[in-house]
Order: structure tokens, then C-alpha cells, then sequence
């Protein structure tokens, strides 16, 4: 991943040997992976591999073939890979220990005479000499908690499994004899079997099981594993939440430079955690989710001052092992960011209409005009106000009426999307209400203050059985009352992969471009990508390019799925729900 440490401390520290021997410690395990993975699938390498690992046969460490083994050294992998410090102690520990059992068995003649043993030997004697040459390297700090954890998994753990073992083998059991067994004796028989597939049977009379049973069980003994290392190495989950005295801190930068993103005033998100310059004039805000800490939009306050906070969190993240990635940032802060060692990825454009520049006149707009004016011929008026102007019992309904309408359980946002409606610190927001000819809510809109002049798009709701256009009628409502309440800019939703279907619809456009658009085309039945295009550009905006920032592609998937999780799309794969992050409120 390259190096990945503040750089006062790399030069005190860090070389281009350790670099090297700890790079030579990842894929020594990655490559024992590979081997252990595929003897498991190929059955005459499984064999001869097990076959040179038996009597007076040694193979190199972790070499073994199955999935479990497999499984395990991938783990090992990945976390030496994200620099963890208690992988490096735990394989520094094994594989001395087994370097040390290697080094005695060579004394004896039997064990020296074979050219297997010698080359397994230097291969093990190498990989914990590029562990103790690359412990530099290895800094990434685990959760405190961790080892409370992983002792709790793992009893608990073993405790389910072995009853679970238990019961399977009484179900299963057809031994002639079984009523010489009894419950604790077959809850011994599975327990074994969950340490090992060659457990003694003749100990356990009146038991008798399918062989798919034993390996059902040693199965069981496999995800328990998996779950005690997941606990034992898991990363920190945040550092701070944001505290009442961040959030005053933010808000005072926002009332200074808040006009330079219309993302900013979401850094407010209240699971977030922020990291403050030394000058505290500039802050990164962000969130750890599945070992990601994942930013979004621009840091906040002056420009000048957001390198003093970018290299705090970056530092922070590879204290933590985390993988540092922004969402959203404008092409000002990529240029920042990029200074710090990030790539760019151009993700799509966020709509930005200009007040004085829109207008309904014109061959452009007559679509737009025709279903503003049906709309309004219908009898729906728009009231436009700020949410501390509202009575909280007239808010309360708000509320209401905007959960009724709610899509699922799970409301969606992270980058653009405040998370919260009707708090009385936001009252500065703006709220538009559509009512129908007979005086029903049936829409509402909610928008975050963009500095002093500009609002930014929260929140769209509306009644499913209300007229078609109503959200287009309210916006437009709102640009051309927009004197009303002193703003001269609106930031609409964001548009992904914009350029794409703008560029790949034109003529002349190359082959590649046009099968890009025309995928982008079929996920859009499900994800609402084109049409959301579609629906931001009948404004006639301003498109502002927006960056996705990250260190290394490979980091890109893992990045996907945190954004994925953070904008609400998706839960934590396989944990059960008390081991999920809270889904709090946000932007649909």
C-alpha cells in the first residue's frame, strides 16, 4: 500500500529494507494461501501435499492443505497487509516457535537427510527474518477491546458450537449400541470433532455418525475460528463522536467559509467524528465504517489551513489500519488531497442552479413550463419557510407525515443528507410544503443552509398518490421565490457518472463510451441513475464535478461497499443486528 505513516515518523523510523521485508512477509502468506486454497480443490495435490507433511516431512509454515487452512492464512494476509500489530505478534510468535520445534527435529538424522526439510526450513527461517526486519512496519492499532472480545467469542462461541455438535450427533447417531452413550458423552464426541476430524473414536462407545456429520462439525469449529480472529484483529470502530464543542467549532467555520461547498453543512452528521488542524481553523469530518474512514465532501473552514487537518486524520487512519477514502470532494479539495498521496476517481456532477440565471422562458424550458403550469392549475400551493419559524406542533406533524411517507425502514444518505429533521439547532434550514386544493401536505422538501445565500437539497418527500411533477413544481416555486428568503444559488441531488450519459447520447461517440452508457442504462432500472441525470438537468444547471479520493485501486472495492453501507444501500454482510452499526436518519 505503500508507505503509510505521518512523515516525521517514517524517517524516523521506516527504511527501504523494512518496507521490503514486511512487502516479502504479505506475499509469503498470500502465497501459501494460494497453495493451501487450491490443494483443497485439487485432490492429487491435496494428497501429495499432506503426503510431504507426515512422519519425517516438514513443510514451511502455515503449509497445509484444506480450507480452514486456507482460510486462515488469508486472514493473516490481509491483516499483515493493513499493517496490524497484533498479526505481526501473532505470526512473529508461530512461526518462531515453529522455527525453533524445525531447528531441533534437523538434529536428528532422519529429519536432516531429506532435501524437503532443508528448503522447508529456509523458507520458515525467512519468513520470520523479513517479520523481525519489517517490525517497523507493523503499527496499525487494534480496538482495546479486542481481547475481551475474542475471549468472549470464543467461549461463547465454543459453548453454542459443541452444543449445536451435540445435538447433531444425537440426531444422527445410529451405533447399535447407543444407549451406552449419554448426552454429556456425545456432547464430548462433538466437541472433539470440532478440534479435529481424526478424534479418537473408540473412547466413545454407543456412538456412531455419517461421515458428513464429523465434517459438518469440524465446519462449525472452522466459522468459530474465522469469528474469534475477526474479533481478535478488528479495527477500531471510530475515535471521538462529535461532541457539542465540535459542532459549535463547525458551525463557527461554517459561518465564516461556508459559502465554498454546499456539502459542508453535512459534516454536522451527528455519527460522525472530526479531526481539527493544529490552528483549529479547518476540520476533516468523517466516519469509520468496515475498517474505512470515509470523508465526505471538502474539509471545512479555510483552505489554507486543510492540509493542517488532512494529515492528522491520514495519520490517524494508518495509526488505526483503517483505509482513508472522500466522498464527493470538489475539484479543489482533490487537488489538496492529491498532494497527500490520493488518487482521484471522478465519481459525477452535484446540479447547482443559479437563481439569476434561471428561467422558464424559452424553447428549453417549454416541457419544464408546461408541467409547472398543470401542477399549479390543479390547485397545489407551496409554503416556503425556515424551520425556525415553524411551531413545534406544526413541526411535529412534519415529521410525521415525512416518516409516513418514508421508502422502507432504512432511511438513505451519508454525503449529502444532514440525517435529522426538525432539530432546533438546525433552524436555519428551509422548508417547502406542497398542499393540494383541499389544503392536504402532500410533498415536502427540506434544504441546509449553503452559506449565507445558498441551500442545499436534505430531504424530498411526498405523498405517492399526489400529481406527477409535484417535486419539479415545488423547486421551481422555490428558485423564483427565492428572494424571499435572501438566496442566489440552490445545490440540487448528485448526478453520477453525468459526463457518460451526456457524452455517450452524442454523436460520434466511441464504442466503449456507448457500452458504458448503455450498462449505466440497464442498472438504472434498479438504482435510478439516468433518471436522476434526467431530472436535475431540466434545471439547466451548473454541473460541479465531484472526486472520489483514495490511496491505492485495490482499496476500491473494500471503499464501495463502506459507501454503500454509509449512504444506507447496504447492512453489514453475515453479523447479526446487535453487531451492526445504529442506521441513523438521513437522505433518501
Amino acid at each position: 500500500m505503500g508507505d503509510e505513516r505521518p512523515k516525521e515518523e517514517q524517517r524516523r523510523t521506516s527504511t527501504a529494507v523494512s518496507r521490503r521485508a514486511a512487502a516479502a512477509a504479505v506475499w509469503y502468506l498470500r502465497a501459501v494461501t494460494f497453495v493451501n486454497l487450491l490443494s483443497a480443490v485439487w485432490v492429487s495435490l491435496g494428497q501429495d501435499l499432506r503426503r510431504h507433511n507426515t512422519e519425517d516431512y516438514f513443510t514451511p509454515y502455515l503449509l497445509t492443505a484444506g480450507f480452514a487452512s486456507g482460510l486462515f492464512t488469508a486472514f493473516l494476509a490481509v491483516t499483515m497487509r493493513r499493517r496490524k500489530r497484533a498479526a505481526w505478534i501473532l505470526n512473529t510468535v508461530l512461526s518462531g516457535l515453529f522455527l525453533v520445534l524445525f531447528a531441533v527435529a534437523m538434529s536428528f538424522p532422519e529429519i536432516r537427510r531429506h532435501a524437503q526439510n532443508w528448503i522447508s526450513l529456509a523458507l520458515t527461517a525467512g519468513f520470520v527474518a523479513a517479520l523481525v526486519a519489517g517490525r517497523r512496519e507493523f503499527y496499525a492499532k487494534g480496538d482495546r477491546a479486542n481481547p475481551k472480545l475474542a475471549a468472549a467469542v470464543a467461549a461463547g462461541g465454543l459453548l453454542v458450537t459443541s452444543l449445536l455438535a451435540a445435538l447433531l450427533v444425537t440426531v444422527t447417531n445410529h451405533a447399535h449400541d447407543e444407549y451406552r452413550s449419554t448426552f454429556l458423552d456425545r456432547w464430548r464426541y462433538g466437541t472433539m470433532r470440532l478440534v479435529s476430524l481424526a478424534a479418537d473414536d473408540e473412547r466413545f462407545a454407543g456412538i456412531t455418525t455419517p461421515g458428513w456429520v464429523d465434517v459438518a462439525v469440524n465446519i462449525l469449529s472452522t466459522l468459530l475460528l474465522v469469528a474469534v480472529l475477526y474479533a481478535a484483529f478488528r479495527s477500531r470502530k471510530a475515535v471521538d463522536p462529535l461532541t457539542e464543542d465540535d459542532e459549535a467549532r463547525l458551525r463557527a467555520l461554517l459561518d465564516k467559509h461556508g459559502e465554498r461547498d454546499s456539502l459542508g453543512y453535512f459534516a454536522l452528521r451527528r455519527e460522525k467524528s472530526v479531526v481539527w488542524s493544529p490552528t483549529g481553523k479547518a476540520a476533516v469530518a468523517y466516519r469509520v465504517i468496515g475498517g474505512v474512514s470515509l470523508a465526505s465532501g471538502d474539509p471545512i473552514g479555510d483552505p489554507e489551513a486543510w492540509p493542517g487537518a488532512i494529515e492528522p486524520w491520514l495519520a490517524q487512519a494508518r495509526e488505526h489500519g483503517w483505509t482513508p477514502a472522500v466522498m464527493g470532494a470538489s475539484e479543489e479539495a482533490g487537488t489538496i488531497y492529491a498532494r497527500h498521496g490520493l488518487d482521484a476517481l471522478e465519481l459525477g456532477d452535484e446540479a447547482v442552479v443559479e437563481i439569476a440565471d434561471f428561467t422558464l422562458e424559452g424553447r428549453a424550458m417549454r416541457t419544464v413550463r408546461q408541467a409547472y403550469n398543470r401542477v399549479r392549475r390543479a390547485g397545489y400551493t407551496v409554503r416556503v419557510r425556515r424551520h425556525a419559524d415553524i411551531p413545534d406542533d406544526e413541526m411535529a406533524y412534519l415529521l410525521e407525515r415525512a416518516d409516513d411517507w418514508r421508502d422502507g425502514a432504512t432511511e438513505r444518505g451519508f454525503s449529502m443528507a444532514l440525517g435529522r429533521l426538525g432539530d432546533p439547532a438546525d433552524g436555519q434550514c428551509v422548508m417547502l410544503e406542497c398542499t393540494d386544493a383541499d389544503g392536504e401536505l402532500k410533498a415536502l422538501l427540506s434544504f441546509v443552509p449553503w452559506g449565507p445565500h445558498g441551500l442545499s437539497l436534505d430531504l424530498m418527500r411526498r405523498d405517492r398518490d399526489a400529481d406527477n411533477g409535484l417535486v419539479e413544481y415545488m423547486v421551481i416555486e422555490l428558485l423564483q421565490r427565492a428572494a424571499e428568503i435572501q438566496i442566489t444559488q440552490v445545490s440540487l441531488n448528485f448526478a453520477m457518472f453525468r459526463s457518460v450519459f451526456e457524452r455517450g447520447s452524442r454523436l460520434g461517440a466511441g464504442p466503449v463510451l456507448r457500452l458504458w452508457r448503455s450498462l449505466l442504462s440497464f442498472f438504472s432500472r434498479w438504482w435510478q441513475i439516468e433518471s436522476l441525470y434526467r431530472a436535475n438537468a431540466k434545471y439547466r444547471p451548473i454541473w460541479e464535478p465531484r472526486f472520489l479520493l483514495f490511496e491505492k485501486s485495490g482499496d476500491l472495492p473494500r471503499i464501495g461497499v463502506a459507501s454503500a453501507r454509509a449512504e444506507g444501500f447496504l447492512e453489514a454482510p453475515g453479523l447479526p443486528k446487535w453487531l451492526h452499526r445504529t442506521h441513523l436518519e438521513s437522505r433518501r
